[in-house]
């Protein structure tokens, strides 16, 4: 029990220092350095991208259903943010819909 909590505890630190420690050193009316600031342009999109490649790297497109509950959640995704630009939108939207589509369809 005492090592759960101490555990909690050391991880609640560390999450929060980390949190923090952006505000610590570039604190007050210092510019930030143009490196972090093309990382904070940056990192988004590869972030995305990376995820992307994690997530289709199992993918059987050569059998069963060929992919297609990832493909049409992908397309969904794609359109609703090009539509509307709402990004928590177009990932519930493909969320669901490639849940609905597994769970009640395939």
């Amino acid at each position: 029990m005492t090592d759960t909590i101490i555990s909690i505890i050391v991880m609640a630190t560390v999450t929060a220092l980390l949190r923090f420690l952006p505000f610590m050193i570039f604190r007050g009316s210092k510019k930030t350095p143009d490196f972090i600031s093309y990382l904070g342009k940056a990192l988004p999109f590869a972030i995305i991208g990376m995820l992307v490649v994690f997530c289709l790297k199992s993918v059987d497109f050569k059998g069963g259903v060929h992919g297609l509950p990832e493909i049409i959640s992908i397309l969904l995704i794609v359109l609703i943010h090009w539509w509307k630009k709402n990004t928590i939108l177009s990932i519930l939207t493909g969320t669901i819909s490639y849940v609905v589509i597994v769970n009640f369809i395939v």
